[in-house]
């Protein structure tokens, strides 16, 4: 494989691995080291690639085992394994004050609701019922539940948000 062919092959995902080395790295310049060393030893390797049915991929995955080699090796000690998909289970008090807050104000103003609004409201989003189980339990038509669901919503959404800017100007 010539160096014009190698080019027109890889060049078209190079971006793809560097953006996957900087997830894996976090680092901008890592991930250029990562990306480079990845494109050189694909060109090392530009005889066999012919051989390969999906190059993109094959590349992909060097990039991946080659990020968390690095991850691994003691010479990364100030690189660290990011984990992009964990989440806090410890909600704040404040947060947890905040919405059991929202909630009382959304039971008052569901109060004020005229009493064929509130059933919609209660029955859709509170007790997850389908809009023509709603509509056989309160004689109305599919499109009637909707609207009145539509007006429900709008009036909650108004008057939170009337409460939550309350004395801001």
């Amino acid at each position: 494989m010539q160096q014009t062919e190698f080019l027109n092959v890889v060049l078209p995902f190079k971006d793809k691995l560097y953006r996957l080395a900087k997830r894996l790295l976090v680092s901008k310049e890592e991930a250029e080291d990562a990306t480079q060393e990845i494109l050189l030893k694909l060109w090392s390797k530009n005889k066999m690639m012919t051989g390969y049915n999906n190059v993109e991929a094959y590349a992909m995955m060097m990039t991946k085992n080659f990020c968390l080699d690095r991850l691994k090796s003691k010479q990364a000690g100030n690189l660290k394994l990011v984990h992009s998909n964990y989440k806090d289970e410890n909600v704040s008090i404040q947060t947890q004050i905040e919405v059991s807050d929202s909630l009382s104000w959304i039971e008052k103003i569901m109060e004020e609701l005229p009493e064929q609004q509130k059933m919609v409201l209660q029955l859709r989003d509170v007790e997850q019922y389908e809009f023509e189980e709603i509509a056989d339990l309160l004689g109305m038509s599919a499109t009637a539940v909707r609207v009145a669901l539509s007006r429900a919503r709008k009036t909650v959404r108004e008057k939170l948000v009337q409460k939550h800017n309350y004395g801001i100007q």
